[in-house]
C-alpha cells in the first residue's frame, strides 16, 4: 500500500475536452462529473485516506453565465445521489469553500450530503467548491481574531475549512497546465506536484495507480 495520505486533484480541461470533441462546453463538465465518480471508486479501492477535487474556484464566477448556471444545476441535481452512493460504499463527503454567492438551496443540499456520509469511516472525498486558497486563509485569520486568539500557524490551521483534513501529499493537475491556481495554499506547502497532459474527462482508474506509483518514488524532505 502507498504512503500517500492525501491526494489533491485540480480537475482541469473539461471545456477544452468538450471543444476538441465537438461538444458544448457544458458537456465537458457533465463528463467531468462522471470522471470524478470513476476516480472516487478507484481511490477508495486503493485505500487512499483523503482525496480532494478542485472543481469550482471563486474566480470561476467570471465565466459565461450559462456555463456557471449549468455547473450549479449539475451540483444541485447530483450531490445527494453522489452522497448516497458514497455512503453505500463507506465513503465520506466534505465540501470545502466559501458560501458567498452560492444559492441557499445548494448550500442546504451540500450540508445534507455531508450529513448522509458523516458516519462513514473509509476514504474521505473533499470537493473544493467556490474555493480560493487566499480566501480560505483570510476567513481563518478573521475567525482567529474574532475569537481573540493570537495569529499563529496552529491557530490558522484550526480555522481552515474542515480543519480535520490533513495536509496534501501530492497535487495532480490535468490538461498540461503547470500552476496551482490557488489550490490548498496552506495545506499544499510541502506537497509533491505532478502534471498530466490529458484532460480531466480522459482520466480513468489506471491513472490513480500511476499517481501512487509516482508518489512512492519521491523523496520528501520537508525542507530538511
Amino acid at each position: 500500500m502507498s504512503n500517500l495520505r492525501h491526494l489533491g486533484i485540480i480537475a482541469d480541461g473539461n471545456r477544452r475536452w468538450a471543444k476538441e470533441n465537438g461538444l458544448p462546453k457544458i458537456e465537458g463538465h457533465t463528463r467531468g462529473l462522471k470522471t470524478i465518480e470513476t476516480l472516487v471508486a478507484a481511490a477508495a479501492e486503493a485505500g487512499i485516506p483523503y482525496v480532494t477535487f478542485f472543481v469550482f474556484s471563486t474566480e470561476n464566477w467570471g465565466r459565461e453565465k450559462t456555463e456557471v448556471s449549468h455547473i450549479m444545476k449539475l451540483a444541485e441535481t447530483k450531490i445527494l445521489k453522489m452522497a448516497q452512493k458514497m455512503a453505500d460504499h463507506n465513503i465520506r463527503l466534505l465540501i470545502l469553500g466559501s458560501k458567498q454567492k452560492v444559492d441557499q438551496t445548494l448550500i442546504s443540499l451540500a450540508q445534507k450530503a455531508e450529513e448522509i456520509t458523516a458516519e462513514c469511516t473509509g476514504t474521505t472525498i473533499c470537493f473544493c467548491f467556490n474555493y480560493g486558497g487566499e480566501q480560505e486563509i483570510v476567513e481563518a485569520a478573521n475567525k482567529v481574531v474574532k475569537e481573540g486568539q493570537a495569529i499563529t500557524p496552529e491557530s490558522i490551521r484550526q480555522h481552515l475549512y474542515h480543519p480535520e483534513v490533513p495536509d496534501v501529499d501530492m497535487v495532480v493537475r490535468t490538461s498540461g497546465e503547470e500552476r496551482i491556481s490557488g489550490f490548498m495554499l496552506w495545506r499544499a506547502a510541502y506537497a509533491e506536484f505532478m502534471f498530466i497532459k490529458k484532460y480531466f474527462p480522459e482520466m480513468n482508474a489506471e491513472d490513480i495507480k500511476e499517481i501512487l506509483a509516482e508518489y512512492d518514488k519521491r523523496n520528501r524532505r520537508f525542507g530538511k
